[in-house]
């Protein structure tokens, strides 16, 4: 058997994609993941990384072209790694993603429940509501883009095909005018510069857009009102300029210091009905339409009625609880961002919901206070980031137990791992839905219906 070595070339066939979206295939016992590669491909393959027992390669010559491979429609897509489908069918994309969700509740949690259909996205361009551009120095001047894979070089690029339009022309009107003032970017090696990020978030069905500028100093950041007369003529939906400052060395783009340049800090949008008001801060679905069928399809599983309690963890603005207030006796949401909370309670009032009660603080804390206050919601559904639950939520999600529980997540793993511990703690995972949000990357949300079995 020959011990493959870096940059040989070598004859592969792709047989499966990794969650990273990377094609694998094998060579001399050990596992090939070759990126922009799809199921069936042929290719001659350069070995750019050996590891023990698996290595990395790139394609040096298409063989055979897989039955689903399309002719990748971005011109960056290979360096800044955020569209790693974007080679490939949406069809086969779907497919790939829906297997993923059922190898990690197999694999991981061991799991059986069904599967219902997957949904995929009802366009796969012009979708996000928010991007977020870091801010980088090139010989000089200001630049502005995507991080490459794996990486904080940054490139250089503002026409992304998953954004709206409008979204480049405002970024380009302003890196034009920061090189014209002689304002630095900032530098994450010397720790100097003044503008980091420049993040733009839009309503789906309002059109109302906001402006945040990341910025290491507010007071320093004086010269930025300047732009915000010109900025909102260019682009009159622009309903809000905020600086946000971050002088921290840390990967968190924003940090907690607002100050409004224009407008009100915030901007409205529609959501199952509802109109939401956002924040810089706020968190927010970046895909509202398909956003909107996930929580179709999760109070789907909730079976609600009118004389539901439903306690709604992670709820960030509110968002998922206020689409489904209509329908139960009580609403309680709990949320850690205190801007979030107060989005929440401001949404709730702005849509005539008088059953609703917020909390802010931990998931777990606020859910062990709520047990120990007697709360015993009927459904509880929960919403957490990647990393998904801690022990303490897992906990006292089930010691309130209620009827059943709804799990919507990004990460289908740590889903998996935590409808795993739900299942010690009498709830058994009887269904499963994918819901493609982030078409073209490797990202799927997915609801959980969890059921009580026992006390």
């Amino acid at each position: 058997m020959k011990t493959p070595k870096k940059n040989d070339i070598v004859r592969l066939e792709i047989t499966d994609v990794s969650n990273e979206g990377n094609g694998v295939g094998r060579y001399e016992d050990m596992t090939v993941f070759v990126p922009a590669t799809a199921v069936g491909d042929v290719i001659d393959c350069r070995l750019v990384k050996i590891k023990s027992s698996y290595c990395y390669g790139r394609t040096e010559r298409l063989i055979s072209p897989s039955e689903h491979r399309t002719v990748a429609d971005c011109e960056v897509s290979r360096l800044c790694g955020g569209c790693c489908f974007r080679h490939m069918s949406y069809e086969e994309e779907c497919r790939l993603k829906n297997k993923f969700i059922m190898d990690s509740f197999q694999r991981i949690g061991k799991l059986s429940p069904q599967y219902l259909p997957f949904i995929p996205a009802e366009r796969v361009d012009g979708y996000r509501n928010k991007a977020q551009f870091p801010v980088a120095d090139k010989d000089g001047r200001a630049v502005c883009g995507f991080y490459a894979k794996r990486s904080h070089r940054v490139v250089e690029f503002t026409g992304c095909r998953l954004q709206p339009v409008s979204f480049g022309g405002i970024v380009s009107m302003v890196i034009d005018f920061v090189n014209s003032r002689g304002i630095p970017a900032y530098d994450e090696v010397s720790l100097k510069g003044l503008l980091r990020h420049i993040c733009i978030r839009r309503g789906e069905h309002s059109g109302e857009t906001m402006v945040c500028l990341v910025v290491t100093s507010i007071e320093r950041a004086v010269v930025l009102e300047e732009l915000v007369e010109p900025l909102v003529r260019a682009f009159p939906e622009i309903r809000s300029v905020v600086l946000n400052e971050n002088s921290r060395n840390t990967n968190v783009i924003l940090g907690t210091r607002l100050r409004v340049l224009y407008g009100t800090g915030t901007i409205d949008d529609i959501m199952c009905g509802n109109r939401v008001t956002l924040s810089p801060l706020s968190f927010y679905q970046v895909n509202t339409v398909q956003a909107e069928r996930l929580y179709s399809a999760a109070a789907e599983l909730a079976e609600l009625d009118s004389g539901t309690e439903l306690l709604d963890l992670y709820c960030g603005t509110g968002t998922i609880g206020l689409s489904m207030a209509g329908r139960v006796r009580k609403l309680i949401g709990v949320e850690i961002i205190p801007q979030a909370i107060e989005n929440a309670k401001l949404n709730a009032v702005n849509n005539g919901i008088d059953n609703a009660e917020f909390f802010c603080g931990d998931a777990g804390e606020i859910a062990q206070r709520l047990f120990e206050r007697g709360e015993r919601p009927d459904v509880i559904i929960a919403d957490p980031a990647r990393k998904g639950c801690d022990s303490r939520s897992l906990e006292y999600m089930a010691r309130m137990a209620p009827d059943r529980i709804v799990y919507i997540s990004c990460n289908h793993t740590t889903a998996a791992r935590d409808c795993a511990v739900l299942r010690d703690l009498g709830y058994e995972t009887s269904k499963v839905r994918g819901v493609d949000m982030f078409p073209r990357t490797a990202h799927v949300e997915t609801v959980v219906l969890m059921s009580r079995t026992k006390d």
